[in-house]
C-alpha cells in the first residue's frame, strides 16, 4: 500500500484486509437469509440485488489524505468506516426502512451510527440510507469486531447516484453550476418517481386482493 511502511506491516495490512473481506461475506450471508426468510413468510422480495466492494489501497490513501490524516494502518482502521461496503438495492422506499430494521435487530450486528439521506437529502439531492455497523469475524484467536458500511437505496436512487458519482470524478468535485442544477432537478424527479411507483404498487396489491375476494365469493 502506497506510503505505508513495509516489512512487518505488510502482514498486518493483509490480515486487516482479510478481516474486511470476511466481514463482507458475513453481512452478505445475513442479508441473503433475511431476504429469503421474508420471501418465505410474506411471498414478497424486498431486495432487488446486493453489491459489495472493498476499497482499493489507492482509494484508502486518497481518502486519508483528503481527510487530513497521516497514511497509517491505525488511521485506516480507526478513521475510515467504508473500507468494506455493501449496497442493497430495493424496489420501494418502504423496503429500505424494513431492511434496515431487520439488519439492526440481528443479535451480533452492532449499529455504530445511521445517516438517513432520504428524510434529510444532501444539498445536491443525494438520497440513500447509510448504516455503519460492526460484525464479529471469528478467528482462531477469537472474534474481531469489524466495520462495514451498508447503503440501502431504491433502484431510482441508485441510478441517480451512479450518474452523480461519474460527474463528480469527471470534474474533480467542481462540476459547472448548470450541471449541478440539472442533477438536483433530476434528484427531485427521482423522488417523485419513487413515490409514484410506490403508490401504483399499493393500488395493484389492493386490486389483486379485491379480485381474489370476489373469486372466493363466487
Amino acid at each position: 500500500m502506497a506510503n505505508i511502511p513495509k516489512n512487518n506491516q505488510i502482514d498486518q495490512w493483509r490480515s486487516i484486509m482479510f478481516l474486511y473481506e470476511s466481514a463482507l461475506k458475513e453481512i452478505n450471508t445475513k442479508i441473503e437469509i433475511i431476504n429469503n426468510e421474508f420471501v418465505q413468510i410474506n411471498n414478497y422480495n424486498p431486495i432487488e440485488h446486493v453489491k459489495s466492494r472493498l476499497k482499493t489501497p489507492e482509494s484508502i490513501v486518497k481518502k486519508l489524505k483528503r481527510s487530513g490524516y497521516d497514511v497509517t494502518i491505525d488511521n485506516m482502521v480507526d478513521m475510515l468506516n467504508d473500507i468494506a461496503g455493501i449496497r442493497i438495492i430495493c424496489s420501494f422506499r418502504s423496503d429500505i426502512y424494513l431492511i434496515a430494521d431487520m439488519i439492526s435487530r440481528q443479535r451480533d450486528v452492532t449499529v455504530l451510527y445511521v445517516k438517513d439521506y432520504i428524510r434529510n437529502p444532501k444539498s445536491n439531492g443525494y438520497r440513500s440510507y447509510h448504516m455503519v455497523v460492526t460484525i464479529p469475524v471469528y478467528l482462531n484467536s477469537g472474534p474481531v469486531e469489524t466495520k462495514v458500511e451498508i447503503q440501502i437505496r431504491t433502484i431510482a436512487m441508485d441510478f441517480w447516484a451512479s450518474l452523480e458519482h461519474k460527474i463528480y470524478y469527471k470534474f474533480e468535485g467542481d462540476a459547472p453550476e448548470n450541471l449541478q442544477q440539472e442533477l438536483k432537478a433530476c434528484a427531485d424527479m427521482v423522488d417523485m418517481l419513487d413515490a409514484k411507483m410506490f403508490s401504483l404498487n399499493e393500488r395493484i396489491i389492493l386490486a389483486s386482493k379485491k379480485a381474489k375476494n370476489m373469486q372466493n365469493q363466487e
